[in-house]
């Protein structure tokens, strides 16, 4: 075993003697003192929750021993799946953000000016250029 793998396993091995020796502290203690058999199921709860945890590890891994490519392949999975997320997510703001200002619009041709100003006459509206649809 490695360091990396034994100290949590050691921790656990400690946490799962606490339990045990708290629930057998517990059982002793239920009748005398009403109020610490409620504190004494929580640390008993805790323990097995621990030693659950602890199960778990070493099951799983055992299986990543076992079964390094599928591991790999279930990691590349889940890489691509929120990459596909993220992707769809960036996307969908995307589309809100095209939507946002809505309106018409024409297109207006650039001439060039003689570089006087146009007169503001009740006329002028009568010279605009005629409307060209693209």
């Amino acid at each position: 075993m490695t360091k990396l793998t034994s100290i949590p396993e050691r921790a656990l091995d400690l946490a799962s003697m606490v339990g045990d020796n708290l629930r057998h502290a517990g059982e002793s203690l239920r009748h005398s003192v009403p109020s610490m058999t409620h504190s004494a199921g929580q640390w008993l709860e805790t323990g097995a929750k621990l030693g659950a945890l602890k199960g778990g590890a070493r099951v799983a891994g055992g299986f990543v021993r076992r079964n390094p490519v599928l591991v790999a392949a279930a990691v590349a999975g889940a890489g691509l799946l929120w990459y596909a997320a993220k992707r769809r997510a960036r996307r969908v703001e995307n589309e809100q953000d095209e939507h946002a200002i809505e309106g018409a619009s024409r297109r207006v041709e650039a001439r060039r000016g003689s570089g006087r100003r146009a007169p503001t006459s009740r006329n002028a509206s009568s010279r605009q250029q005629p409307r060209v649809e693209h």
